[in-house]
Parts: structure tokens; C-alpha cells; sequence
């Protein structure tokens, strides 16, 4: 990796400027802690990127387009697949942004099984994990369905959807920018020790105001954009939490509104995880001047997005295949046929989730159930008396394997 004094893409560091600390509640350390933490830091003052100049050299060119090309055949994979018309469309593009969503998760070292998963969305509470990724799936839905304005109010509004309701947080904090000084790395009594310290709080509205200036420009390739972007927004770092899960939210929000993709939200995450280190490192270079290696793990993240996304779609569509020859036979309107592509979103259901969902009766979810569960497509949950619930194993099963193929891979 190149260093910031031969740099790839050249860009302004960052500054910093000399504060003082003293820990807001002493009584909660030691007095060894409170004199470590006692004294002047240095907190980053970002450079403004509205006007910065981007221009890639012809081979970080050539791999950005190659990239850019990838993340396209995979959003048309779907639909050319599926066919626009096609009831699975929709379930497979909720499926792929959960998934991405769970990825995104595991970058901070949050996971989660598929089950977990269904089983929160279905019932509203699950074990803290579940519930901090599905917060996550909130946020990407939010970033795919704001992305028609890049804008403070969409970003606040994609933290609100991803930190309301989190256990442990205050809901005065979600979708507000921080007003504390915040830091990563050592020392929770103060930044003196800190790895990395973001801008004092009353450089934000600034430094976010020149964010989305930046993403209003239409002269840089969309992923070297998105990428930038992404990185500007960790180093400002906004929020007392949530940020880096934001953060990556924004990235499918830019391609979205720049057309990259239309409608899937590509596990770019899980490229991302493949080589986390080096995510982290190009972070780092990016605020020392060079925005090269960031541009580059973004690039190579998404080749691998996009050949794990399109198999993750293909062992789904084959899960769909399977059920569909286990109904063979059955009525070709009965509403069993109706529930069998929202198992691919919702891989594990129950009767009020389908009078919810499709709008069915009582009486008619209950029999679409049965006819599933008598043909061998879905298995009720055990240990579930009082409330029922039935979940399709084939998917939940290729979902975990995608799951557990990133982390073998993960460095």
C-alpha cells in the first residue's frame, strides 16, 4: 500500500487542533485513570471536499469501471432472472439489503443467525444482536428509500431508523448529531490515549454541509464517490454511535441516486469483511492524503459482492424451485402459492404475519400454512406453544451458509 508521501489520489489531510479534557464523571475511575486522562488532545479538523480535485489514474480508473460494471450485472441479475413481474422480486431485494444489513453488522463485530433474524422481524424482540442488526436493515431500507435526495435530513433520518429502539441507547441521540466529544481506541474516561479522535462537536454542521455538497457532484465515477463520501463521514464521525453501520448505508444511498443500482442493495459489506484490515488501513491513509487504497478496497469489495450476491440468488431461487415441485398438485389459487415467495424475506412466519403481510383472513393464512406444512415446505419451530411459528429450512440454511462463507474468508 502506497503511503501518504507518494500518494495515490492525492487529497487534504486532515488537521487537528489542541484541546483540553478532564473526565466528566472522575468519581467513575481511578485516580491513575483520571490523571492519565487529565490534559490537552488533539482532535481532527477534516479538510472540506466540496472542491476537491479527483482525478484517478488510468488504471484506478480501469478498476473502478471493471468494479462499476459488477455491481450493474448484479442488480439486473434479479430482475433479468426474475422478471420484473415476478412476486419474488420484491422478497429477494428485502432479502439482499437484510443481508447486506447482517454484513455491514459484522464489520463491528455483531452477528447473528438467519433464524435470529426472522424470528425479531416476526415478532418484534429478540436477543440484542438480532435486534441491533435488524436496526441495520431500518437504516439500508431508509438509505435505499431516501436515496432520491443526498442530503443532512436523509443521513439523520438513516441514523434515526438504525439507533430508535436500541437497547441501550437513548432515543434523544438517534437521528441527532452528536453534542459530546467522541473517540476510538483506549481509554473510556477521556481521548488522551485514544487512536483516533473526530472533530471537536461544533465542527459537524459544517463539515456535513460540505459532505453533501460533495455528493451533489456528478464529475466523479459513483463508486471513487460513494467511497469518499463514506470515508469523509467516518473521519467527522456525527454521531455518538452507529456511525461506521451509517456510514456504509450512505454508500448504497450515492449509488442508488447516481443509478449504479436500482433496486438490490449489493452485499458490498461482505467484500468489505473479506479484508478488514485492510478497510480499516485505507481509512487511516485516506486521512493522511491518499484516497487510493480506499478507492481500491471499495472496488475489489464490490467484485466480490457481486460473485457471492448473484450465488446467494441462485441457491435461492433454487430453494423456490424445490418448493414449488412440493406443491405440485395443489390449486393454483390457493393462497399457499402466495405465501411461498415471501419466504424468501420472511423466512420464518406465522398467521399473523401473513394477514399483515398479504392481507389475508384469519381462516385462509391458517389453511395456507397447513397445505406448506403438510407438502414439506415449511417445519413448525419446536418450543414454541404459544406462539406458533414455521420456518422454511432450505433458505435459512443458504442464507447462514453466505453467512458463514464471509467469515471463513474474513482477514
Amino acid at each position: 500500500m502506497r503511503t501518504s508521501s507518494n500518494p495515490e489520489l492525492p487529497v487534504e489531510p486532515i488537521g487537528g487542533e489542541v484541546l483540553r479534557w478532564r473526565p466528566q464523571q472522575p468519581e467513575m475511575f481511578s485516580r491513575a485513570e483520571l490523571k492519565r486522562q487529565t490534559g490537552d488532545y488533539k482532535a481532527a479538523v477534516p479538510a472540506q471536499i466540496s472542491n476537491l480535485p479527483i482525478k484517478l489514474s488510468g488504471e484506478l480508473a480501469s478498476l473502478v469501471e471493471d468494479a462499476s460494471g459488477k455491481i450493474r450485472d448484479f442488480d439486473k441479475k434479479a430482475r433479468m432472472v426474475l422478471g420484473s413481474e415476478n412476486p419474488m422480486l420484491g422478497p429477494m431485494s428485502s432479502i439482499l439489503l437484510r443481508t447486506e444489513s447482517a454484513s455491514s453488522s459484522q464489520i463491528e463485530q455483531i452477528t447473528s443467525s438467519a433464524k435470529q433474524l426472522a424470528l425479531a422481524e416476526l415478532h418484534g424482540e429478540s436477543k440484542s444482536n438480532a435486534e441491533t442488526v435488524i436496526g441495520n436493515v431500518r437504516a439500508m431500507q431508509a438509505a435505499m428509500d431516501l436515496s432520491s435526495e443526498l442530503s443532512e435530513q436523509s443521513l439523520l433520518k438513516m441514523h434515526k431508523a438504525l439507533m430508535a429502539n436500541q437497547s441501550g441507547f437513548q432515543d434523544k441521540h438517534a437521528g441527532h448529531y452528536r453534542d459530546q466529544q467522541v473517540w476510538i481506541g483506549k481509554g473510556s474516561a477521556g481521548p488522551l490515549t485514544a487512536e483516533f479522535v473526530p472533530p471537536h462537536q461544533k465542527r459537524i454542521s459544517q463539515a456535513m454541509k460540505d459532505l453533501v455538497e460533495f455528493l451533489q457532484r456528478e464529475d466523479i465515477p459513483v463508486l471513487a464517490q460513494a467511497s469518499i463520501a463514506h470515508a469523509q463521514f467516518e473521519t467527522i464521525h456525527p454521531f455518538i454511535d452507529g456511525n461506521g453501520r451509517t456510514g456504509r448505508a450512505l454508500v448504497h444511498s450515492v449509488m442508488k441516486n447516481k443509478g449504479l443500482v436500482s433496486s438490490s442493495a449489493i452485499p458490498l459489506s461482505a467484500g468489505l469483511l473479506t479484508n478488514l484490515s485492510g478497510y480499516f488501513e485505507s481509512l487511516g491513509t485516506f486521512r493522511s492524503g491518499d484516497a487510493g487504497p480506499l478507492i481500491r478496497q471499495f472496488a475489489n469489495a464490490a467484485h466480490y459482492a457481486a460473485a457471492t450476491g448473484e450465488q446467494l440468488v441462485d441457491d435461492l431461487i433454487e430453494q423456490m424451485e424445490i418448493s414449488k415441485q412440493m406443491l405440485s398438485g395443489v390449486r393454483s389459487d390457493s393462497a399457499a402459492w402466495r405465501v411461498l415467495p415471501e419466504l424468501i424475506a420472511q423466512p420464518v412466519i406465522n398467521s399473523n404475519y401473513l394477514i399483515t403481510t398479504l392481507g389475508l383472513n384469519e381462516m385462509t393464512a391458517i389453511r395456507a400454512i397447513k397445505t406448506l406444512e403438510n407438502r414439506g415446505v415449511i417445519r413448525e419451530l419446536t418450543g414454541w406453544r404459544r406462539r406458533r411459528a414455521w420456518e422454511h429450512s432450505g433458505i435459512l440454511n443458504a442464507l447462514d451458509e453466505f453467512g458463514s462463507k464471509i467469515r471463513r474468508e474474513s482477514r
